[in-house]
């Protein structure tokens, strides 16, 4: 993924001498948000635990990127206000936020569907020799790049069987 404006990133909790992760390309933490507030009126906490369930991983969202999420819907018209009885406020999705929902179902589905195999290969115990090949890669790439400085050569070697690998479990 490349690196966007706006897009949430979140350091991996285990260590802070890792690189940081990008959890969310510019503009799907807004689908995402909008798509948990059609399911049903949110508050901003509501949302915070929505987005954190989905992601898993001991990630949850700062109010810091969903407040201003929340206000860029709010702005586009795409949500609105309603004040509950002890005053707090209620997000709702209006027809044009039902609208650009749908002009963008492929993106949210794509969203969905990567965080919810990503909490699959981490819950599921079946799949733990998966999650560790992966983050054997994660660490042997890491430190290859840390500790060597790569040729365009030995960039290509690497990249070619990375996608080998990839090519040959789509086989399988």
């Amino acid at each position: 993924m490349s690196a966007m404006p706006n897009a949430d990133s979140v350091a991996d909790i285990e260590s802070t001498a890792k690189p940081r992760k990008r959890l969310f390309e510019a503009g799907q933490m807004k689908l995402l948000v909008l798509h948990f507030i059609a399911q049903a009126p949110k508050f901003s906490y509501d949302i915070i635990k929505d987005v954190a369930s989905l992601v898993g991983g001991n990630y949850k969202p700062s109010t810091g990127t969903i407040c201003p999420t929340i206000n860029y819907l709010e702005e586009h018209h795409y949500t609105e206000v309603q004040l509950s009885e002890d005053e707090r406020k209620q997000y709702h999705i209006t027809a044009q936020g039902l609208k650009h929902l749908a002009a963008h179902q492929d993106q949210i589905n794509k969203v969905l569907d990567r965080f919810n195999t990503r909490k699959q290969i981490q819950n599921n115990e079946y799949y733990v020799d998966i999650k560790r090949a992966m983050e054997n890669l994660k660490t042997s790439l890491r430190l290859k790049i840390q500790h060597t400085e790569l040729n365009p050569e030995q960039i290509r070697e690497i990249s070619g069987k990375i996608d080998q690998a990839a090519v040959e479990i789509a086989r399988m």
